[in-house]
């Protein structure tokens, strides 16, 4: 396969790489020692990807691609931070990926607090996870207010609500969007099934 020139070469080789895992039938591209060697002083990824750092949501594996092809950044519930925003826009300005993807998936730990939370009923004790949670809860306000309770749909909402703070926060990211430089694609994976399907996106795909 040809290297991804633009965002939409990016995402459908995302789609394709994503396909050959599901079906069980993996190529494992670009995951040996010469490639190792060949990439040692320059990376040039196709796509950055900002997912939820589940140990179930191995970048890589789910779409069957390898050494330098993604620019991954991860934590728990995909939640955006200053540190988030710095990677990604280094991704873009830095590195020139034509793609971010932000991808999410379903029965999230993370989601599935942040809800635990707007009934009362989170039981954990660290500081850090009640701020990671309290940075979810305008989705979980605005997800109550449109009458969504299941966590797929606010999990979907998330992946939304986070790349139009990502758009609204980052003048680098949304500039290249509006220029064509780049496209920014939502998505969810479902874990048993291993598959993913567009939530949203922005740019030209």
């Amino acid at each position: 396969m040809a290297r991804p020139q633009n965002a939409r070469e990016a995402w459908h080789a995302l789609v394709e790489g994503n396909h050959n895992f599901v079906a069980g039938t993996p190529a494992h591209p670009r995951q040996d020692a010469d490639v190792r060697r060949a990439i040692a002083n320059k990376q040039k990824p196709f796509a950055a990807l900002f997912g939820c750092a589940d140990s179930r949501l191995a970048a890589e594996m789910i779409f069957d691609v390898g050494l330098g092809d993604l620019f991954v950044v991860r934590n728990a519930g995909q939640v955006i931070a200053e540190t988030i925003l710095g990677s990604l826009e280094f991704a873009v300005e830095v590195l020139k990926v034509p793609l971010i993807m932000v991808l999410g998936h379903d029965e999230c730990g993370a989601v599935r607090a942040a809800m635990d939370a707007s009934s009362g009923k989170l039981e954990v004790e660290g500081e850090f996870i009640h701020n990671l949670v309290d940075r979810m809860m305008p989705t979980l306000e605005r997800s109550h207010a449109a009458g969504e309770t299941s966590i797929d749909d606010i999990t979907a909402r998330h992946v939304a609500d986070t790349i139009a703070e990502l758009l609204e926060r980052s003048k680098v990211i949304s500039s290249a969007v509006k220029t064509g430089k780049l496209a920014v694609v939502g998505a969810n994976y479902k874990l048993e099934l291993g598959d993913i399907h567009m939530v949203v996106s922005h740019g030209d795909l």
